[in-house]
């Protein structure tokens, strides 16, 4: 299934979406419509053949939201997933984790985190609140969205634990990640998380070869597979939960690959009006200008 949430007649209502055709119908349960994302995660296994389609509209007659409006906790994030990156990233002069080239490539998942409120959905304008600041970048990203709570899961189980998946930017400040030693603040402003344009549940899709393009200005700027990930998924998973339970609706954000706006010479960060858009097969296009 492809879900999303859409505001419809000025309401909040979670719809499946129909790509092919551009059009998307209501889903209902006992003759309501679902309104709410998160409750539909945490209760997908229970409801999911009670689930029926109500009204039909095309895709041009809603308003997309995130597909989760309001995650209820921070997006987990991984820094320097993709081998090609990591070189990128470590040659840039903004990675902070590096001291030399022998540390490019991270030997353990590096996790930070966004906070919920930097979620926005497809559409919405995006950018750091200071515009005195000027190293804005792109990261296109896979989300996995976790669908079944655990802690200490191991590998072998972990992909029993995905609801889903779904486009993330990972919108990154780089002045204010090299300036803080850190990645909080240059990575979880108001706007930095753009999500969508809907998800597609784990049934959908083979998440470990996912083809992922990014362009800025119709300009193609990254153009990878998720087969090149350093660390997959399951890994991603026993890493995160070895700390702490994972919840139904907790988001891990995958990592990018190579071709962010620091690794070209000079390097091509992004400016007001610029259009980031970017697609990841079976997942739709999530695309949003600089305001």
């Amino acid at each position: 299934m492809k879900l999303a949430t859409v505001l419809k007649d000025n309401k909040q209502v979670v719809v499946q979406i129909d790509d092919a055709r551009n059009t998307c119908q209501v889903l209902t349960l006992n003759g309501q419509a679902v309104d709410d994302m998160n409750w539909l995660i945490d209760n997908f296994s229970h409801v999911r053949n009670q689930l029926a389609n109500g009204e039909t509209a095309s895709l041009d007659d809603v308003t997309l939201q995130a597909p989760i409006p309001r995650p209820r906790r921070n997006i987990m994030c991984v820094g320097k997933n993709y081998f090609a990156h990591a070189h990128e990233f470590a040659n840039s002069g903004f990675d902070s984790s590096t001291t030399s080239a022998a540390d490019a490539v991270p030997k353990k998942p590096i996790i930070f985190t966004k906070m919920p409120e930097t979620v926005v959905p497809t559409g919405t304008p995006i950018g750091h609140p200071d515009k005195t600041l000027g190293k804005l970048d792109y990261e296109a990203e896979l989300g996995v969205i976790i669908g079944k709570a655990g802690m200490g899961i191991r590998q072998q189980d972990a992909m029993d634990h995905v609801f889903g998946y779904v486009i993330i930017n990972d919108l990154t400040e780089r002045g204010l990640q090299g300036e803080h030693k850190q990645w909080f603040l240059g990575k979880s402003f108001e706007t930095s998380c753009p999500m969508g344009p809907w998800i597609a549940t784990a049934d959908e899709l083979d998440a470990g070869n996912l083809d992922l393009k990014c362009w800025v200005n119709d300009e193609l700027r990254q153009d990878a597979n998720t087969r090149d990930l350093i660390f997959d998924i399951p890994t991603l998973i026993a890493t995160i939960s070895r700390g702490h339970r994972l919840l139904p609706g907790d988001i891990i954000a995958t990592g990018t690959p190579v071709g962010v706006g620091i690794g070209f010479n000079p390097p091509k960060f992004l400016q007001a009006g610029d259009r980031v858009d970017i697609t990841i097969s079976g997942l739709g296009k999530l695309s949003n200008m600089i305001a």
